[in-house]
């Protein structure tokens, strides 16, 4: 399971400077509702360049959230000269650290700032003007190059942790792989051949676990007047709800380690471990 520093989980449950600034000056929308992830960062500036409110919309999971939460807290009262210097790492660090997994949306909220400031000069940011490279998440070339270099990224998964791209239908991989050894030229890969075994991103991994409980388990189930329902796929951890008569049978759990788990284990991954939701 994801561990999430206290600050994460404070900004996450008492967001700060949600909404949008009346009188704003500078917008910045990044992401996409159907990608998932969606900030929407609005500033006001005063006539000293300084940024005088923020605040933020975001669609998105906790990290997005408290991402986006913390990047406002930092930036109000800030030069617009220094808040262009802050870092997706910057973010991050101000919120104690966040999983790997979940760089990303600390990347999000480092592009809506830029966004914003580009809104209020009146400027066009270069990533617009970049080539799709990952048509699910609307990643360009030029957004994976720069987290490459400035995250020192050494692997496409790495690529996927930080910008998402790659965490669809997975079809830009090789793009990706090109890429990175066109941008860290001389510098040691890890190449998706020597993981062993090559993983699944998570979107991957719950479009098949999905497939296999409605092909393979739901069946079975709905024959004895039971049925599944999958809660959350964290890492290997795959949490599910019986529903029906296995919720009350006393078998359950064997029904979910002796069938549900040999069942995704060897159809998905191996190293699933299913668990009942609480």
């Amino acid at each position: 399971m994801w561990e999430y520093t206290d600050k994460v989980q404070e900004h996450f449950l008492n967001p700060r400077n949600v909404g949008e600034v009346d009188d704003a000056n500078g917008t910045g929308d990044v992401g996409s509702l159907a990608c998932g992830d969606a900030l929407k960062l609005t500033i006001k500036v005063d006539e000293n360049d300084v940024i005088t409110d923020a605040k933020f919309k975001t669609f998105g999971c906790a990290s997005a959230i408290a991402s986006s939460s913390a990047l406002t807290e930092m930036i109000k009262g800030m030069p617009v000269s220094e808040a262009e210097k802050i870092t997706n790492e910057d973010i991050a660090d101000f919120l104690g650290g966040l999983p790997k997994e979940k760089m990303h949306c600390s990347v999000m909220g480092r592009e809506a700032l830029e966004a914003a400031i580009a809104d209020f000069r009146g400027m066009v940011l270069p990533m617009a003007e970049g080539e799709i490279v990952c048509e699910c998440f609307g990643v360009t070339d030029i957004e994976v190059r720069r987290a490459i270099q400035e995250s020192n990224l050494r692997s496409v998964e790495e690529i996927t942790n930080f910008t998402k791209a790659g965490g669809g239908c997975g079809k830009c991989e090789d793009k990706l792989r090109a890429i990175l050894e066109e941008t860290v030229v001389g510098a040691k890969l890890v190449k998706l051949e020597d993981a062993a075994p090559k993983r699944m991103t998570t979107l991957q991994k719950i479009k098949k676990i999905e497939e296999v409980l409605e092909r393979e388990v739901r069946p079975g189930l709905r024959k004895d007047g039971g049925d599944i329902e999958l809660i959350d796929v964290d890492g290997d951890f795959v949490i599910v709800s019986l529903r029906g008569a296995c919720k009350s049978c006393h078998k359950s759990q064997t029904t979910i380690k002796e069938y549900v788990e040999v069942k995704l284990r060897e159809l998905v991954l191996d190293t699933l471990i299913v668990e009942e939701a609480n």
